[in-house]
């Protein structure tokens, strides 16, 4: 019997289905915005007053507030809008990464050029 991809259960992974960004649709266009930097100083300058501009939940407001990037991939947030917001934390991808897996930045990074390297 075939399982459905939703029942598989991947550490750190957080499925993005139509639920999930129905959930985090406010969260992404808030995140899409700061593409602009007029965007990225007004929420800078207000970050509450931003996050009700686009009607984040409550949930949603507390891990912004608490820049709990997880949080917010629980929350509907979808990782390539995400990263609009973690550059503003001065995060990159691989400190992403270090977070969904439970390693330091570096940790992860030498993983991924182990695997790279085909090293698994």
């Amino acid at each position: 019997m075939a399982s459905n991809y939703t029942d598989r259960k991947l550490q750190g992974t957080y499925l993005f289905d139509g639920q999930m960004a129905k959930k985090g649709y406010g969260l992404n266009k808030m995140c899409y915005s700061f593409n602009d930097q007029t965007a990225r100083d007004e929420f800078n300058a207000d970050p509450e007053a931003y996050c009700e501009k686009f009607k984040l939940t409550e949930a949603q407001k507390e891990a912004i507030r608490n820049r709990d990037v997880i949080g917010l991939l629980r929350e509907g947030g979808s990782i390539y809008y995400l990263a609009k917001f973690t550059g503003l934390l001065k995060l990159n991808m691989q400190d992403i990464g270090g977070l969904q897996t439970g390693m330091s930045t570096d940790e992860f990074k030498a993983m991924l050029e182990k695997n790279g390297r085909g090293e698994v």
